[in-house]
């Protein structure tokens, strides 16, 4: 509350927490208006310019009138701010109260509604690149996230099966990756899952834009998709026709479809284990570090070492 204040605002005492782990984020009731949502940015994640990044992006979209949840300035124009509690600075941000609820999205009308959305967001992301924030590559997504798993978390007797699939996987990946070489990277909100948008009076609202980074524009549909092989062909095929009245989507771009999702389960585990002293974690995850969470992550990546092999989702249009 008193880093609201020191923005201008006078709080009234309201103070609930929401729903977020990598960073803190709190509704925080003023007087004479709406809550405001604080969000308070991880110390050492992302540097000043990476988070200003973000801001930016949100603005250029909010310019083009895209229904974005955008960072709220300061009288100064600015939009991160920061408070100093200890030796400790935080960064943080302020945003509108949205109100709204998860989208349906066994409804296929709800899906190109989404797929309009995301060519018109990525059509503005693709002018220009991020100078600051990274790309979803198969370092720092994958390998990276092996080693530190496999050196602070995997337990001993299942070392070997954790190595070797990872080492088979990563294998694919990386070939994957330089035969899809010359697919473009554009800006993208980079988390695009239901937790992200919030759906109301027929339109969706993209919020937290903490993880946007350089990626194919992949990225933000293959999250959308689920079901078995015909149900995910037809929901593509929605989205698709909604996207591509803004922004023309590249079929070639499926062949990059599992690998991403391979290594967004890769990272999730270490991002789960990197985070593991943060006290917020073992409370929310507890079934985290387990025997069991570790058998069934190694059946998992087999499952999706055989689904890079598989031929790649086709359009129906």
């Amino acid at each position: 509350m008193d880093a609201v204040e020191q923005r201008g605002y006078v709080c009234d005492g309201r103070l609930l927490a929401l729903n977020s782990y990598e960073n803190r984020v709190y509704q925080v009731g003023v007087e004479d208006g709406q809550p405001l949502v604080a969000k308070f940015y991880r110390p050492g994640r992302w540097t000043d310019a990476q988070i200003l990044e973000e801001h930016e992006f949100c603005f250029e979209l909010a310019g083009q009138e895209l229904p974005v949840v955008a960072p709220m300035r300061a009288e100064d124009t600015t939009s991160l701010s920061e408070k100093t509690i200890g030796d400790i600075r935080f960064r943080f941000a302020l945003y509108p109260r949205k109100g709204g609820h998860a989208p349906e999205l066994d409804r296929l009308e709800n899906l190109y509604i989404l797929g309009r959305l995301l060519g018109r967001m990525h059509r503005i992301g693709a002018v220009k690149a991020f100078a600051h924030r990274p790309r979803i590559d198969a370092r720092g997504f994958g390998h990276d996230s092996v080693a530190f798993i496999q050196e602070h978390f995997m337990p001993r007797e299942l070392q070997a099966s954790y190595r070797a699939i990872t080492q088979d996987l990563l294998r694919r990946i990386d070939s994957i990756m330089a035969e899809c070489s010359n697919i473009p990277y554009i800006r993208v909100h980079g988390d695009c899952h239901v937790g992200n948008m919030l759906w109301r009076d027929d339109n969706p609202h993209f919020v937290d834009f903490d993880d946007a980074r350089m990626a194919p524009a992949v990225q933000d549909i293959w999250m959308l998709l689920s079901g078995d092989r015909e149900q995910q062909t037809a929901q593509l095929s929605e989205i698709v026709e909604g996207y591509d009245e803004f922004y023309e989507f590249q079929p070639r771009e499926l062949k990059l479809a599992e690998t991403l999702r391979t290594l967004r389960q890769l990272h999730y585990s270490a991002w789960l284990a990197r985070r593991w002293e943060d006290p917020a974690f073992p409370r929310n995850f507890p079934w985290f570090n387990t025997q069991r969470y570790w058998e069934e992550h190694i059946l998992t990546l087999r499952e999706q070492r055989a689904a890079l092999d598989e031929l790649p989702l086709s359009l129906n249009i």
